[in-house]
Parts: C-alpha cells; structure tokens; sequence
C-alpha cells in the first residue's frame, strides 16, 4: 500500500527537548544549594519522564517523602519553559520539508500532555504544518497501547498500512505495530543506556533524520 503520512514521536524523535529538561534539573540543584550533575545522566532518564529524570537527578527514590514535590516542581517549571531550548533535530527541518514535498502528511502522537506539547509545537512554528497532534489527553489509553496511533489514522482517515510511525522507544514500536501501521525506531533520540533499539521489531531502525529520507524514497518507489 502507498505511504500515506509519517507520524513522529516528539521528544528524542522529532524534537530534541532534551536541553529544556536539563535545564529545569540543574536549576533545581542549584536553587538547593547543590552542585551539577553530568547532562549525560539527566538525558539517559528522559524516555522514563519527570519521574525519572527527578530521580536520577537528586539520587532519589520515588517513594522518598519529598520526591512528590520535587516532581510538581519540575513539571511546574517545565510549563513555564517548555520551549525555550528545544528545537528540531539536526536534519529533520530538510526532512519534514521533504515531506511535505512529497505531498504526504505529516504528525505527532506523543506521550506528553497537550499542555507541553501544543506549546513547544506553536513555538517553533510546527503546529500548523502538522496535520494532526496526539497526545495522552485525547486517548484512554497511551502508547505502548495502539489506541493513539488507532485514532490518529482514523482521524486522517487513512489506513494504518499507509502510515510510518517513527520513534524513539520500544512503547513507540510496539504501538504502532499493533495498530497495524509500519515502524522505523532511531538511534539518535533519547536511548536508555541499557537499551537497543535493534531488538524492538521495527521494520527499519536509522541513525539520523536523513536515512529517514531514504526510507520514504525507498517506500514510494516501490509502491
């Protein structure tokens, strides 16, 4: 079946958020009195969401006493500053223009609630080139399930077979598998340490926004 559209995760896929996020920890350290800690560490937890990265940060448990504050916290700031250092991934702006180009749609279906991702959306200028925004608020259910990818195809009312998903995460693959669409995992977003992506079962796995190009060269030739 022809490719239709391409729908991206957002943060370490389509959008590098990372530095926001770094920011807003390191902030929290020294509003406390406490001295950095490496980037690298902050980044490696960003797949596991405030509740990971809050941990990794103050080398604390979740079930600590203040852990739930420190988390609020975070989120707080973090709606405030959501899109003061995120930006699109080196390659990815030639990427999307190619896209659209090719006169094919283009998304996002995240895990991160519209409240954050509308804004960082509007602030760099992609919301009103991105067909559709999915995000926990307009599901039951978030990825791994396939119920986001389900109502983003049948609100652009395509076939799942038409579309690629790509992502950064098992939970990405794994949703877009079961909701029938096909998947390219990428090994530049933000990859637990621990983790491969070439295990994931995706039906490409890309270094770089660019060989993503390829693949959708390879996709409509052969259609």
């Amino acid at each position: 079946m022809r490719l239709r559209a391409v729908l991206f995760d957002m943060d370490g896929t389509l959008l590098d958020t990372a530095p926001d996020f770094i920011a807003i920890c390191q902030s929290m350290l020294a509003d406390r009195g406490f001295p950095a800690v490496a980037d690298k560490l902050i980044r490696d937890e960003i797949s596991g969401g405030a509740k990971a990265m809050v941990a990794a940060t103050f080398a604390l448990s979740p079930t600590a006493p203040e852990f739930e504050a420190l988390r609020l916290e975070f989120l707080e700031r973090y709606q405030v500053d959501c899109a003061v250092h995120s930006k699109l991934f080196d390659g990815m702006a030639q990427l999307l223009a190619d896209i659209e180009k090719a006169k094919l749609i283009w998304g996002v279906v995240t895990n991160k609630p519209v409240r954050f991702a509308q804004p960082i959306m509007e602030q760099l200028g992609l919301a009103k080139r991105s067909a559709i925004l999915i995000c926990p608020d307009h599901v039951t259910h978030s990825k791994p399930h396939p119920e986001p990818l389900i109502l983003a195809c049948k609100m652009l009312d395509l076939p799942p077979a038409s579309v690629l998903f790509v992502g950064d995460d098992l939970r990405d693959i794994e949703s877009g598998r079961d909701a029938g669409t096909k998947t390219a995992a990428v090994r530049y977003g933000y990859i637990h340490p621990h983790d491969n992506p070439d295990h994931w079962g995706a039906d490409v796995v890309v270094d770089h926004p660019s060989d993503l190009r390829r693949v959708l060269d390879n996709a409509l030739c052969s259609c």
